[in-house]
């Protein structure tokens, strides 16, 4: 599934729910259906910086794509980055690159965060995209 799909996807999954009580059930859900990551991921250097939770963020390049593990402390932004990764990981790094996450806002998330969990949002989604770069600069050494 390409990454349009995938947007779609998550923008037809809550648009069929109703008010932003029953949609942020519907993330913590999501975030407890994250493949935890291990004890020994869970490092300062794998912290995103700008959370006010914690949230970690791996990142590994396999087969030209970049896979993400994530994990947070926090059950809103542990299905935040949940959305995250299932949006981004397995892309090769020229999309995370060039595709922002537009379902954000066709959902109506962003006026739905408060403003520290939107800047933790952020600040994921540009830890993601600094790994992407990350990747793709090494390829280009390869």
């Amino acid at each position: 599934m390409d990454i349009k799909e995938t947007e779609n996807r998550i923008v037809r999954e809550f648009e069929l729910l109703g008010d932003w009580q029953e949609r942020y059930k519907y993330i913590i859900k999501l975030g407890d259906k994250l493949e935890p990551i291990s004890d020994s991921e869970r490092v300062e250097e794998n912290l995103v910086k700008g959370c006010q939770s914690q949230v970690w963020l791996v990142a590994q390049m396999k087969d030209g794509k970049v896979i993400f593990k994530a994990d947070s402390d926090a059950a809103i932004t542990k299905g935040l980055v949940s959305l995250m990764v299932r949006f981004y990981s397995g892309r090769e790094p020229d999309v995370i690159i060039n595709t922002p996450p537009l379902f954000i806002d066709k959902i109506g998330m962003a006026k739905h965060l408060s403003p520290t969990r939107a800047n933790g949002l952020a600040s994921m989604i540009k830890q993601m995209k600094i790994y992407a770069m990350a990747f793709k600069s090494q390829e280009t050494l390869s």
